[in-house]
């Protein structure tokens, strides 16, 4: 038999449709047939198996628009620190000397806990980004992956030549892969020249690939570039050609009202990474003069190392609340808003235009919440649960192309203890290089 009919309490098909309330989803193979009211549906397909998620609410999959999944095993490493001495005191030293096998486990760990997070596609950006597609590939959730490029010898790559080569190989590779694209990744304005840059644009537009860069962080970030070009940051971009519709664009937190709507003109995606940006300093990104202007924005985590958590429930909460304060006007940014970004938008940003709803046509990558937690009752609005009270560890069921990647809060395809195993393993090799360099703060 072909097919199944998954039936639960609820099912919201995207931000732009009235929950269904006894609702399921008719998938065949990798995609969906038809979502509806259960008696519509089992009406229609009698002979199709049935999956009862009772007590439990159906989402589309969750779009972590940007991380750095290997991170996770520097979570806490250095904290309540500003970006560039988080970065250049604490980071790079150990990152230097990074090793393959940290950046497997690391993402794995990172995988583990973005499964219970509802997250079915993510974009990386990162060193040894080979071992970030393997355990992504291992895992069998969906990614935006790119090796991340800078002027100086990465640990990963070495010198910037073998990084570009790196890049182009992978995006041969991956060229026609049905769960994994592939990114040209330049870090930063900073720490990529002009030329690195212009070489960055030229391998995309060579593979039609897209570009994933942090831009506009914070007031160093402005100052510094400006220091170096007499510009700012959107306006170097711009004139070496990088503003484009398959940019996407990180952070973005310091922009002027004409970069705004000069990133819109261009067809900038945004991936907005608001906890991180409280945590280190760099401030509140215009979110609300974003959304007005047009711009296709997501929802990002950035690396469990500056978040300090993989949590897009939490990120999504955030991103609406603090734009509702900072506006003293609950209106702006509202619940279907978020939910967008951290969903269908998401999704179009990192060029996974299939993905994001639940509707026909669409492949069957969804999170199953469970309603029986304390929090997600009453169920009166099922969005505003979503937005407002859910948590990661509240989903019990993952899927990710019409096939369980969890099941039952079960994780199908990662061993869970080999994973712990490992990284209490990496944590002493990583605190000796702690300790001998540098006390953390």
């Amino acid at each position: 038999m072909k097919g199944k009919i998954l039936t639960a309490d609820w099912v919201i098909c995207s931000a732009e449709h009235p929950p269904i309330r006894e609702g399921a989803i008719l998938i065949e193979g990798s995609k969906i047939i038809e979502v509806g009211p259960q008696s519509q549906i089992l009406a229609k397909y009698r002979h199709y198996p049935i999956v009862p998620l009772t007590e439990r609410l159906i989402i589309p999959g969750l779009v972590n628009a940007h991380t750095h999944a290997p991170m996770s095993i520097l979570r806490g490493v250095a904290e309540d620190l500003p970006l560039m001495t988080w970065l250049t005191k604490y980071i790079f030293p150990v990152e230097s000397q990074l090793r393959r096998e940290w950046v497997y486990w690391g993402t794995k760990l990172s995988l583990l806990e973005m499964i219970r997070s509802g997250i079915t596609l993510f974009c990386d950006m990162y060193l040894f980004e080979p071992e970030v597609i393997r355990a992504t590939e291992e895992t069998g959730l969906k990614a935006l992956l790119g090796e991340g490029l800078f002027d100086f010898p990465s640990p990963g790559y070495g010198p910037l030549e073998k990084g570009l080569k790196l890049t182009e190989e992978l995006l041969d590779a991956f060229q026609n892969h049905k769960k994994i694209k592939i990114a040209v990744s330049p870090h930063t304005l900073y720490t990529c020249s002009p030329d690195t840059i212009k070489k960055c644009i030229k391998i995309a537009e060579k593979y039609s690939a897209q570009i994933h860069i942090h831009l506009a962080e914070n007031r160093e970030e402005i100052e510094e570039i400006y220091r170096r070009y007499g510009k700012r940051p959107v306006q170097l971009l711009d004139e070496l050609g990088g503003l484009r519709e398959n940019l996407l664009a990180v952070h973005c937190v310091k922009l002027t009202n004409e970069e705004i709507e000069q990133l819109a003109k261009k067809g900038v995606k945004i991936a907005h990474c608001p906890e991180s940006n409280l945590k280190l300093g760099s401030g509140i990104a215009p979110l609300t003069e974003m959304l007005k202007a047009g711009l296709i924005v997501g929802i990002g985590t950035d690396g469990p190392a500056s978040n300090n958590d993989l949590d897009l429930f939490s990120e999504m909460r955030t991103a609406t609340l603090i734009q509702k304060g900072l506006k003293e006007d609950p209106t702006v940014v509202t619940a279907k808003e978020v939910f967008a970004m951290a969903t269908e938008w998401g999704a179009k940003a990192l060029g996974f235009r299939d993905s994001g709803k639940l509707l026909p046509g669409y492949r069957a990558d969804l999170a199953v919440l469970d309603l029986r937690h304390l929090a997600l009752q009453p169920d009166y609005n099922p969005l505003a649960l979503v937005v407002y009270s859910a948590k990661a560890g509240y989903v019990s069921d993952l899927m990710v192309d019409g096939e369980f990647i969890m099941r039952n809060y079960q994780i199908l395809t990662i061993k869970e203890s080999l994973v712990k195993e490992r990284i209490a393993e990496i944590k002493e090799e990583i605190f000796r290089i702690i300790k001998s360099n540098f006390t953390p703060s």
